[in-house]
């Protein structure tokens, strides 16, 4: 079945070659367009895509704040982030939103199908680029090896955009225990939120493996 995609951008040119781009690439359905963060939630809330392609800059609400509330609101709903910009502010807040993937527009349209399929799995998909700057913006002071394999599986979820309560049902425990293992992994890695926890999963390999 192909994956329903929302693209949501507020310069007509982007956000129209974007619908005509993926409307050709094969198990992909656009179902819809929006102009901003707005309009998002409200075709989100008609259609209910696999996946939205967000942009970040947008006026009256923008995709960080629309990404948060399409998670929230919508959690079978994934959200790849298409931007022109990739600085550490700009991809830190989308991971904190729930963004699953990160690319910049001058990506080509394979990769657009990629982060698409790959998303929808349930898995992260970042731009190279990206993903290198996240694997060197955080350097933990602990090896992977002082975690529990639980605290891993938990670690992999985490980089794959799971929420506590999406981790707890795959994993068979509570949301108390998901809390624990967080906290744990934190302390011993030495990150300070979940965005900081996916950089240390790629940087030590543990993102890669299937959730």
């Amino acid at each position: 079945m192909s994956a329903r995609v929302v693209v949501v951008d507020d310069q007509t040119v982007v956000r129209e070659g974007l619908v005509l781009i993926l409307g050709m690439l094969p198990g992909v359905e656009v179902v819809g367009s929006a102009v901003d963060g707005e309009q998002a939630l409200v075709v989100v809330a008609a259609q209910r895509p696999d996946v939205v392609l967000m942009d970040l800059r947008m006026p009256r609400m923008d995709g960080v704040a629309a990404t948060r509330r399409i998670r929230a609101e919508f959690p079978d709903t994934q959200v790849v982030v298409l931007s022109t910009y990739s600085d550490d502010d700009s991809v830190f807040a989308a991971l904190r939103a729930g963004a699953r993937g990160y690319l910049t527009k001058d990506a080509p349209s394979a990769e657009l199908a990629e982060a698409i399929a790959t998303v929808r799995r349930g898995d992260a998909h970042f731009d190279p680029g990206v993903q290198r700057r996240l694997v060197e913006t955080v350097r933990p002071p602990a090896p992977a090896t002082t975690l529990t394999p639980r605290e891993k599986d938990v670690l992999r979820l985490i980089a794959a955009g799971r929420s506590n309560v999406e981790i707890a049902q795959r994993l068979y425990i509570t949301h108390a225990t998901v809390k624990t293992h967080i906290n744990n992994l934190f302390a011993k890695t030495g990150v300070r939120d979940r965005a900081q926890a996916v950089t240390y999963a790629f940087h030590h390999g543990l993102a890669s493996t299937k959730d």
